[in-house]
């Protein structure tokens, strides 16, 4: 159940990773506990209308959210030409790392639980950076994600896992099947929206996502246990 929680502060920030400056917008809505990254997908970036968009739901249901491009603009300017930057799933994990690597030392976040929301490859990197910070990362949600990308990571990713996926999108959801029997999560579901396509631009199909996400994260997102006993 989404619900509207006072005034939200949102500011642009900027995230050092080596010799890279990253772009991101930091929304924390009053009163909130835990906060989303989102790992955007396949040519797409922190202005992603769709990402964009559950973002503002998530941030309703009172969750702080970051979304950042996690590639630069010259990168981006590139893959739009050879696109195999966006299935660089290590380039693409490190940075997501980086970025909580940020969150967790920046005063006006370091106390919260995180997750992942990951979109098409996006996906594939959360689930990497989540394997390999499952101190920090406590749950996952995948949109018509690429799980399969993450490879030998899925065994050892903890988070708890929500792969979402849009009943028209045949290739997508064998992908999905393929890597939740490999995911290591202790608690994983795999959620078929009905009349979906890829993209879930079917009207009130991302609006279901976003609820999907919302309870998930809502019930999920906590601090690990190794941060509890810090």
């Amino acid at each position: 159940m989404l619900r509207e929680y006072g005034i939200s502060q949102d500011e642009e920030v900027r995230i050092h990773i080596g010799r890279v400056v990253l772009a991101g917008n930091l929304t924390t809505p009053a009163d909130h506990k835990g906060i989303v990254l989102f790992a955007h997908g396949s040519g797409s970036g922190r202005h992603s209308r769709r990402n964009r968009y559950v973002a503002g739901l998530l941030q309703e249901a009172g969750l702080a959210t970051l979304l950042f491009d996690l590639l630069t603009e010259e990168e981006e300017a590139v893959d739009q030409y050879t696109a195999h930057l966006r299935f660089d799933i290590s380039l693409l994990a490190d940075r997501l790392v980086s970025a909580t690597d940020w969150l967790a030392e920046e005063p006006r976040t370091s106390g919260l639980a995180m997750g992942y929301f990951g979109a098409s490859t996006g996906g594939g990197a959360a689930l990497v950076a989540a394997a390999r910070r499952p101190n920090l990362v406590s749950a996952v949600v995948s949109r018509g994600g690429r799980p399969d990308l993450a490879g030998e990571f899925l065994p050892a990713v903890r988070a708890s896992t929500l792969l979402i996926v849009g009943g028209d999108d045949d290739p997508v959801i064998s992908m999905n099947e393929r890597a939740l029997v490999h995911l290591g999560a202790p608690v994983k579901k795999f959620v078929i929206v009905p009349g979906a396509s890829h993209l879930f631009e079917e009207p009130g199909k991302l609006d279901e996502v976003a609820r999907f996400a919302a309870d998930w994260f809502t019930k999920y997102l906590d601090l690990p246990a190794e941060r509890k006993a810090d």
